[in-house]
């Protein structure tokens, strides 16, 4: 058991209460809310893991000090605002320098240097911009403004960003904790099981399916491997699937769940702010684009079945359907209450605060349908502990991008990055997309996908639409193409977990999950193309035309990057592949 483990029970009991409390309580100013949510996450990053006592030390010290910052600006929100952004004394300087430094190293803490390091040379940006030459310069910026506007107003820490993982992410990542910490997560496997397990390549679409249904709610790359394929890669291994192509069914197939609504990660709640579109809107139109993603995989598997020729899951290791209707109503209750409130008109932050009150209930009941008091006293101390651990992740992520687009904002570079693009594409939105594909793709290597989605989209999404493109339809490209990082190398997570479970060279897999994930590459210039394939809601028909195309498209993709015939087959598919997809 995790040392002082009731500590970190009361801890993440105090931020599930926190999160849903700011939903039922009216309007909190967002200098009160959202420095508090930082002043939560802080323990959880600096204090969970710790090998030393000089360790923990040094860390306790940290959090007391930021937990104080935070404090300070959530008493004194009033006067800070009366401010206007503009730091009056040396010591709000330092209590901003203190918290810029401390959202650094936690970032640093949760997911490596590489964002940090961004957000660093854009704040050395903002603090000495106007000495740099040309265009790319800005005429300078106070120091008590540029660091006021960072922290005591809503322009940088405390920016919109930061508000979507207060209001939103973190409570659906409770909703995602209370899920997989009762039957649902053996309800996601046992249905996935029942429906592919005696397929061709069952074991691998069991990962498929169950990777959709694990990562509509989790949202979660790497959560999503670690859970479901504990499960799914043990199974392959069993049935003598080659390790390589195990690790990649798994790796291509729960980074596919960050693009399955109605979560996406944290990307779906973001889009609604950066972009004004209704949260339901934006589900709606990824869903086809996401359906066609597990499509290509699943054709992928088929071909890689008459490889290796793989076989059906023995019915030893297939679930009776007693077994799969009873787990399955763990998820799909809770699942249910979400998805008929949120299309009733009520906000997604009370759905899914409603809907975790019925996921808590369900806590107490095992697969006999017995309530078992114990069992979900358990089962609700593990939901805490996780949905703390979650939370700050992703706000430390979320809180750290912020500063890049505080300082985008101040110092007018978002602009002059948009014009550059413009200038390089000549106008023209196939170059310019290319342009972005790549900078999303290079920006992912270094950042998590929510991150570089937000960099990426402040930058060239201004640009993109100014050609004709529409917002919805450029955001979209930009995340999904933001994604590509977990199975690219040479940084590519999801590959590394799923390659380290089996014990096989990440290379291999990381090349085998790009041709079995060739749909990560290929469906958001398809949708480009194809922009009826996002507008269900307005011309289903055309929508409908559109998906059979891109799925034909698809299927020639993979059989061109997979199959072993004839490289002259081979070639021929893959131009009559893309001769539909964009015809």
């Amino acid at each position: 058991m995790k040392p002082y483990y009731k500590v970190w029970i009361a801890l993440g009991f105090i931020s599930i209460a926190f999160h849903i409390y700011l939903i039922f309580s009216g309007l909190v100013p967002n200098l009160i809310s959202r420095p508090l949510h930082l002043a939560l996450i802080l323990p959880w990053i600096f204090l969970y893991n710790n090998e030393t006592k000089l360790q923990l030390l040094i860390n306790v010290f940290i959090v007391i000090i930021g937990m104080i910052s935070c404090l300070y600006i959530a008493i004194f929100s009033n006067q800070l605002m009366d401010q206007y952004g503009f730091l009056e004394n040396k010591f709000q300087l330092i209590i901003s320098l203190i918290l810029i430094l401390i959202v650094l190293d936690a970032a640093r803490r949760s997911v490596g240097w590489p964002l940090p390091i961004v957000s660093f040379v854009a704040l050395l940006y903002g603090v000495f911009g106007e000495h740099i030459p040309g265009e790319f310069g800005h005429p300078g910026l106070p120091l008590n403004s540029f660091f006021g506007t960072l922290i005591i107003a809503e322009g940088g820490l405390w920016g919109p960003l930061t508000g979507v993982s207060v209001s939103i992410v973190s409570i659906f990542v409770i909703f995602g904790s209370f899920l997989n910490s009762g039957e649902a997560g053996s309800g996601f496997m046992n249905i996935a099981t029942a429906f592919a397990g005696k397929l061709k390549g069952g074991a691998a679409k069991v990962s498929v399916i169950s990777s959709a249904l694990f990562g509509s709610i989790s949202g979660s790359a790497s959560a999503n491997v670690a859970s479901t394929g504990m499960v799914t890669l043990p199974a392959m291994i069993k049935l003598n699937y080659p390790k390589r192509l195990a690790a990649s069914v798994e790796a291509v197939a729960s980074s596919g769940g960050q693009i399955m609504p109605p979560l996406m990660g944290a990307g779906a709640f973001v889009m609604v702010e950066l972009t004004g579109v209704p949260y339901d809107k934006i589900i709606i139109a990824a869903l086809l684009p996401a359906i066609l993603f597990f499509f290509a995989v699943w054709v992928g598997i088929n071909f890689y079945c008459k490889i290796y020729n793989l076989k059906p899951m023995k019915k030893d290791n297939l679930p009776d359907i007693r077994t799969v209707i009873i787990t399955s109503l763990f998820f799909l209750i809770p699942f249910s209450i979400l998805l008929s409130l949120m299309f009733s008109g009520f906000t997604p932050q009370y759905s899914a605060s409603i809907s975790i009150l019925a996921a808590f209930i369900l806590l107490f009941f095992n697969i006999k349908n017995i309530f078992n008091f114990q069992l979900g006293t358990s089962r609700f101390f593990e939901a805490c502990v996780a949905s703390g651990r979650q939370i700050s992740l992703i706000g430390s992520i979320i809180i750290c991008a912020s500063i890049i687009i505080g300082v985008l904002s101040m110092t007018g570079l978002g602009v002059k990055l948009t014009s550059l693009i413009i200038s390089l594409s000549d106008n023209n939105i196939w170059p310019a997309l290319i342009l972005t594909g790549i900078a999303c793709l290079l920006l992912g290597m270094e950042v998590p996908t929510t991150a570089a989605y937000v960099i990426c989209v402040s930058v060239a999404g201004p640009a993109l639409v100014d050609m004709g493109l529409e917002l919805l339809q450029v955001h979209l490209f930009v995340f999904w193409f933001a994604l590509l990082s977990t199975i690219t190398p040479p940084v590519c997570g999801t590959v590394f977990i799923a390659s380290g479970m089996v014990s096989e060279n990440w290379l291999k897999v990381s090349l085998t999950s790009m041709s079995l994930g060739i749909g990560l590459y290929f469906i958001p210039l398809a949708m480009i193309a194809n922009e009826a394939i996002i507008k269900i809601n307005a011309d289903f028909i055309s929508s409908l035309v559109a998906f059979v195309k891109i799925a034909t498209s698809l299927v020639m993709l993979s059989y061109a990057f997979i199959s072993n015939n004839l490289i002259i087959y081979k070639i021929m598919a893959f131009c009559l592949g893309m001769f539909v997809m964009f015809l």
